[in-house]
């Protein structure tokens, strides 16, 4: 797979003012998240995984949170191959209702072009925004990145642990790992928590390596997808 340079110059000027903040807003969170960080590899342990279902001859289901169609993108032509997904769109922090409405728009063309081995089925949760205020209550001011992101990371999870475990799913994991911007650490913590209180197993992700994250913005300019200059809630909305 080949990116051009075009490509990436397209992604940082898309992006330049989220990037340039996350760098110079979050020297307090870099410094919890290296002292907490491990060594672990999760692609390498996802791809393990996933050479031990193909040695089985299995074909799990999986629940999978998704941010947005262009996150998901790669995720989707990646993990479609080994699972039977069902795409779970659970993001009550995305403001306002016109940005929410369009995104799940993108979301089900995306679903509806992507050829795969396996149907993917679509399933959109509440958007409860009410809930977001309140477990981001008191963190207004944290940075884009930090703390206030976390229980963000924790809520959408949650929902989606739930579910997947009340509808009988092997798995569920989510696409936020994609994002150079999230914290791949933290998103896993937080997983394989919720994995052992719904007694539901996490599938382990790191979807940027191996080129992910590249092809995802490959695969949102092949389909024509809506690409966002802010995360989606209130906070991430950054002016110039």
């Amino acid at each position: 797979m080949k990116i051009s340079i075009s490509d990436y110059i397209l992604f940082i000027f898309h992006h330049r003012k989220n990037i340039f903040y996350f760098i110079f807003a979050n020297a307090r969170v870099t410094s919890f998240v290296l002292k907490n960080m491990t060594t672990r590899n999760f692609q390498r342990e996802l791809e393990q995984l996933i050479q031990q279902i193909e040695k089985e001859g299995k074909t799990p289901t999986l629940f999978l949170h998704s941010c947005c169609a262009p996150c998901s993108s790669y995720v989707l032509e990646y993990l479609s191959q080994y699972f039977r997904i069902t795409l779970f769109f659970y993001n009550p922090n995305i403001y306002p209702q016109e940005e929410y409405d369009k995104r799940v728009a993108e979301q089900e063309k995306l679903i509806a072009r992507l050829q795969t081995k396996y149907p993917i089925t679509f399933v959109a949760g509440e958007y409860d925004t009410a809930r977001f205020y309140a477990v981001t209550k008191g963190m207004e001011k944290e940075p884009e990145g930090g703390f206030r992101c976390f229980a963000c990371y924790e809520l959408r999870l949650e929902e989606t642990a739930k579910r997947a475990k009340s509808a009988g799913f092997d798995y569920f994991t989510t696409t936020l790992s994609i994002s150079p911007l999230k914290h791949t650490q933290k998103l896993s913590e937080i997983g394989e928590k919720l994995g052992k209180k719904y007694k539901i197993k996490h599938l382990p992700s790191d979807f940027k390596k191996k080129g992910g994250y590249l092809r995802s913005i490959q695969l949102a300019k092949e389909y024509d997808l809506y690409q966002q200059d802010y995360c989606g809630c209130v906070f991430s909305v950054r002016k110039d």
